[in-house]
């Protein structure tokens, strides 16, 4: 896709202006390339200090397809963020090359490099990590730049790494990016007709090395900050999975073209040549949040300690951080999933690497705007698996709570006339702060991992199942699939196309998706919806056509019990009519419930008459009657938490957007539970349609003295 775009447009810089004329007697000037100013490219030829860089730009191919040089990209149309060394931060740059290995690099000089493949690579770590080509989007200016620290920029850079900006709040003009890499406070912000240029004076060089490596050179180094921490995953016998990067399978076959993309969308409503393209990439990832040496410290345990394994598992066992229900061993077989310390570090573990500005998802929740993106409300949350045994992880950001929580269960003011908003958290359910700002917060060392510390010790207590099981479960389809987070495509903060409608191929094809799986007759779209304003929960949606069947993994329930299973159904005459199926066996789940019409709400006064729906009026008496007699039909009103662009009361009052309760009865926390959807149509032009599912405990529905809240 981005070969493609480089040849377009080293079309439009280099087509002979003779030869338009010799085509043509009248020239079209409404799209002439007028040179008013400078390119960055012509910018950076002007300027002696950036001499050496000029020079690597001629160089450096756009792509290993592509004899085309970075330095005529950046002088043809486009949206580019230069972020450019001078030449001294070049200089210093091959100085720490000699330092690290003298083999390689013997001497700080071009010339002195005796391996061609090494030359070049590292030709290309200066430039690919210096440019993010924004296509047909942005660039990035520093009134543009991400607002909070170590929040990355929408963009990957042109080696596909996400770069990230760091505030120091003592010196406000100080912005440096990937924590170390100071822009110059002068030269900044330099406008040219197809971007800006930032000076830099380091070269941004990151080792891309994976979060195994990180551990285990911390180790060596006996490196303070999460050394316990690392010592358990090293124990654990952890390491080896956190070297995963990427697929290489899917990698090879989507490089030799056998992944495709879905060329026409056009029987989904989109216009005329709309894309769904498939992902470049199938990359792994993690993230770790984990508590600091300071915090073993200050519990009485050396992180350096010989003993540190045996006194972290009686530290466990004292503090009583684990359930009742569990079953485990604290013998010396740390690599084992029944051990008491695996089962603990793992709970501080997720299967997908999560940027800072998605811990949580700010979209469209009720009273918040992006226009004013900081300003938060009522309380968003997710719910994912962790690693190891597969067990409930809730991460949590309110208007009180000053940042995001992992299992924070706070005091809510969700009456039918309140505002939703945390109105006090009692103390032991708090939970932990997950701390984004700061020297150990680790964002750009590792290719595939972030890791960010806490504030407090985690882990699946009874305390924390009970709150858990005490409260609704609500989840996004999106939020079961792993590699949506791994791979930047859930909620990209981009409206190009390409980020917009992404095609996941069907099993034949490959199977993208660990937690899914879809006949060869499905033909899946993600559709990203970012800068829409429905109301979806985070505004996006999961779709599909053709005879589809398509079975997710869902997450644990935190306590055995009796729960309700329900589906989000935001209806249109697009939709189609799909069989639901519900159980623990994916090869044979029973069905649940009837038939789902996709293409009707609760609209028609037929409808409204037979399921009983009325529209709120704020009487408290009628209006939970109403939700009565819905739920006595398997039925009930949208959450009133999700805004849309028709107001606030959209999603409790619109009888299109409404919630099926597809299935009650026992759920085990230790079984897997799967959803199967199946069309029930012959046509294979109608929709699959997926935005939220819930858990719902008996505890919730069913509570004599306090009703389920409409939120």
């Amino acid at each position: 896709m981005k070969y493609k775009n480089y040849l377009q447009k080293l079309c439009l810089l280099l087509l002979p202006a003779a030869l338009l004329v010799a085509c043509s007697e009248k020239v079209d000037t409404s799209a002439r390339y007028v040179f008013k100013y400078d390119t960055a490219m012509s910018y950076l030829q002007k300027h002696e200090a950036y001499s050496t860089y000029v020079e690597l730009l001629g160089k450096v191919p756009v792509s290993k397809m592509s004899s085309s040089t970075v330095g005529q990209l950046l002088s043809a149309r486009g949206n580019y963020t230069v972020f450019a060394p001078t030449n001294e931060a070049i200089e210093q740059y091959l100085q720490d090359l000699v330092a690290e290995d003298s083999t390689i690099l013997p001497y700080p000089s071009w010339d002195a490099f005796v391996d061609s493949t090494k030359l070049d690579s590292i030709r290309k770590v200066i430039v690919y990590n210096s440019i993010i080509d924004g296509a047909d989007e942005e660039y990035y200016e520093i009134a543009r730049f991400p607002q909070k620290d170590k929040e990355e920029f929408p963009l990957a850079n042109m080696i596909d790494h996400k770069l990230s900006v760091h505030y120091v709040t003592a010196y406000p003009d100080s912005i440096y990016i990937n924590n170390n890499h100071a822009i110059s406070s002068t030269e900044r912000d330099i406008m040219c007709l197809n971007g800006v240029i930032h000076q830099l004076n380091k070269v941004i060089a990151p080792k891309d090395i994976t979060a195994a490596v990180y551990i285990q050179e911390a180790l060596d180094k006996q490196k303070e900050g999460y050394l316990a921490a690392f010592r358990v995953i090293q124990a654990c016998g952890l390491l080896d999975t956190l070297k995963a990067v990427r697929d290489e399978v899917y990698e090879d076959l989507y490089q030799r073209g056998l992944i495709e993309d879905l060329q026409c969308m056009t029987c989904w409503g989109f216009a005329e040549g709309s894309i769904g393209y498939a992902p470049q990439h199938r990359k792994y990832g993690f993230t770790l949040f984990l508590e600091t040496d300071d915090f073993w410290r200050s519990q009485g345990i050396d992180p350096k300690s010989p003993t540190l394994l045996q006194e972290l598992c009686q530290w466990i066992l004292d503090n009583h951080q684990y359930s009742n229900e569990d079953v485990f061993v604290t013998d010396e077989n740390y690599e084992s999933e029944n051990h008491l310390l695996y089962q603990w570090i793992t709970y501080h573990m997720l299967g997908m690497k999560i940027p800072t500005d998605r811990l949580v998802i700010h979209n469209n929740e009720f009273g918040y705007t992006t226009s004013n993106p900081y300003n938060y409300t009522i309380p968003v949350y997710e719910f994912y698996s962790t690693m190891g045994k597969r067990r409930l992880f809730k991460l949590i950001e309110t208007k009180a709570s000053n940042g995001v929580y992992i299992n924070r269960f706070p005091n809510l003011d969700d009456g039918r006339k309140g505002t939703g908003y945390e109105i006090s958290c009692d103390d032991d359910k708090v939970g932990a702060l997950v701390i984004t700002t700061g020297d150990l917060v680790n964002t750009t060392d590792m290719v595939n991992c972030n890791i960010y510390p806490i504030d407090a010790p985690i882990s699946y207590s009874d305390a924390v199942r009970d709150n858990l099981a005490k409260q609704r479960i609500r989840f996004d389809g999106m939020s079961c699939m792993p590699e949506a987070m791994n791979n930047d495509i859930r909620k990209k903060k981009a409206t190009d196309e390409r980020y917009q409608h992404v095609y996941i191929p069907c099993d034949a094809i490959y199977p993208y998706f660990e937690n899914f799986r879809q006949n060869d007759e499905t033909k899946f779209v993600y559709y990203n919806a970012y800068g829409y304003d429905w109301c979806n929960l985070n505004a996006d949606e999961m779709k599909a056509v053709g005879h589809f069947e398509i079975t997710i993994k869902l997450p644990p329930v935190p306590r055995r019990g009796t729960y309700e299973f329900r589906y989000c159904v935001l209806a249109n005459g697009n939709r189609g009519v799909q069989q639901i199926y519900f159980g623990t066996d994916p090869e044979n789940l029973p069905v649940a419930g009837i038939p789902l019409d996709l293409t009707r709400g609760l609209k028609s006064a037929r409808d409204r008459q037979f399921f009983g729906w009325e529209d709120d009026t704020g009487d408290e008496d009628f209006d939970s009657e109403v939700d009565h007699r819905l739920r006595n039909n398997m039925v009930m009103k949208g959450s009133k938490s999700v805004n849309s662009n028709d107001g606030p009361e959209r999603g409790i009052n619109d009888s299109e957007n409404i919630r099926r309760i597809m299935w009650r009865g026992t759920m085990d926390p230790d079984k897997t539970y799967y959803m199967k959807m199946k069309s029930v149509l012959d046509s294979d032009k109608k929709e699959f349609y997926m935005d939220y599912m819930e858990y719902c405990p008996k505890e919730v529905y069913d509570n004599p003295e306090k009703p389920e809240d409409i939120w």
